[in-house]
């Protein structure tokens, strides 16, 4: 039967206790362990060997399944998969577990989006003009409905990225995936009890200040009215993060 490898070390902390879990079962993998086709010992054995609860553990199964780096076989177990391919810059997608990273990304964004946003005011073309009027007619009339926003939000920014006639930001981002927005991952409006409507009806605006220099093809309007979109949902998602873990006190 596989074991999980031995620690050689106190466990580490982690920022919470799904993560840990993930990188002491992805370090057994690394180091041979646990192999492909291995089957992972069972819940209680690593609840034994981690101290945690099974929720626990199953979240962290949960993730590492998302990350394709395990399957599990219904009634038979847990098991090792191939590793996938290296990812692009390092960035995994699939270890945006916590609030933190969440943040962090949007951190990311600030640093990229913004440049981005200033090239496309330079050089988009009338048809990606209006690509980006569609997607933000898109987000529009699903925010007046009710409906999901993430997929127009998400055209808008990849749109954007396009335009810049720079294809990494457009690889970044579209690597990052849904990630992108905070939302996605993270009800923000809802933690820090912000009216739903009231809240698209800010990111809709600021979505057209971008819209609108880019259009007059003003890359200092275009940059300022990005960083000005970006961190504004830096700081809601500050608030909410902030809401949370004096909530946990």
């Amino acid at each position: 039967m596989s074991t999980l490898y031995p620690p050689s070390a106190p466990l580490k902390k982690h920022r919470n206790l799904a993560q840990g879990v993930v990188a002491y079962i992805s370090e057994s993998i690394g180091k041979g362990a646990l192999k492909p086709g291995d089957k992972l010992p069972t819940e209680s054995e690593i609840m034994r060997i981690q101290g945690v609860s099974r929720t626990v553990v199953r979240e962290a199964i949960s993730h590492m399944q998302a990350a394709g780096l395990v399957e599990t076989r219904h009634g038979i177990g847990t098991f090792v998969l191939e590793p996938p391919p290296s990812p692009a810059l390092g960035i995994d997608p699939a270890t945006v577990v916590t609030m933190r990273d969440v943040l962090a990304i949007l951190e990311l964004r600030i640093s990229l989006e913004t440049e981005a946003a200033a090239l496309a005011a330079m050089r988009r073309t009338d048809s990606q003009l209006q690509q980006l009027r569609a997607a933000l007619d898109g987000f529009q009339e699903a925010a007046r409905n009710g409906s999901e926003t993430v997929h127009w939000d998400m055209q808008f920014h990849l749109t954007i990225a396009q335009a810049s006639d720079n294809r990494y930001f457009h690889d970044i981002l579209k690597h990052l995936g849904t990630n992108i927005i905070p939302r996605s991952r993270v009800n923000s409006a809802k933690l820090t009890q912000d009216d739903p409507a009231s809240y698209m009806e800010r990111v809709a605006r600021e979505h057209e200040d971008i819209f609108n220099a880019i259009s007059r093809q003003d890359p200092e309007s275009a940059r300022a009215a990005m960083r000005t979109h970006l961190g504004n949902s830096r700081e809601r998602l500050r608030r909410a993060q902030e809401l949370i873990e004096a909530g946990s006190r």
